[in-house]
């Protein structure tokens, strides 16, 4: 799958699960119950016990079904690591000019992160193919992202950061490209209790409220 193909896949689900958790074996448990419930892209943070092991487990077990980036990436020799582990996009919470140049030299998709409006155009400028907006809840949440949307229409953004099922539509109507959801929808304490279910019926929450906003979207647009 090509990078083109990635960003479409991520646009068309519209919701990016932010994978945390203490050990591989409950990742891959997180990932199982959301990818049940229909969202197949998975962002694995670095901060996952062996976390590149991790990507490449996915990366083989589910092949093109699931689309798997890496998170928290904050050089480019990590970005290169998971690269080569299988990854198709990297995300980071800042600004790394260098991982941007190591994705691009792979033809990977690369988000990284920016807050301030400087920030944010700086890494487009830098060749990002999206913004992660982080962290947004912090500095207004949907409102915040549509003043920035504003000026700045070419600039596709992912918020991360005070996103949840109350706030997923405010965020797409706002101009949002895809959601980065974190512990609202990546529940390690469901998976721990023996409810995987409830991270399964979360996924499916997200990605209907995702699809009934963007239709409002469409409705108000004409």
């Amino acid at each position: 799958m090509n990078k083109q193909d990635v960003l479409r896949r991520v646009a068309e689900v519209g919701v990016v699960p932010v994978v945390r958790a203490s050990s591989a074996e409950e990742a891959m448990q997180v990932i199982e119950a959301i990818r049940a419930g229909g969202v197949p892209v998975l962002e694995i943070t670095m901060t996952v016990p062996r976390a590149v092991k991790v990507i490449e487990q996915v990366a083989d077990r589910y092949g093109s079904e699931v689309i798997v980036g890496a998170g928290t990436v904050l050089d480019a020799e990590t970005a290169r690591a998971c690269i080569l582990a299988g990854a198709s996009f990297m995300v980071s919470p800042a600004l790394n000019v260098e991982t941007i140049e190591m994705c691009r030299r792979y033809s990977i998709a690369v988000m990284p992160g920016a807050l301030t409006p400087t920030e944010v155009v700086t890494a487009w400028t830098a060749g990002a193919d999206l913004v992660k907006l982080f962290p947004c809840g912090a500095l207004g949440g949907a409102k915040y992202l549509k003043a920035l949307k504003a000026p700045l229409p070419q600039i596709e953004l992912i918020p991360t950061g005070g996103v949840s099922l109350s706030t997923a539509a405010e965020f797409i109507e706002a101009g949002a490209f895809a959601l980065g959801v974190g512990a609202d929808l990546v529940d390690t304490k469901a998976i721990r209790a023996g409810q995987p279910e409830k991270v399964t019926e979360s996924a499916r929450s997200y990605v209907s409220v995702v699809k009934e906003a963007r239709l409002r979207l469409a409705e108000a647009k004409g």
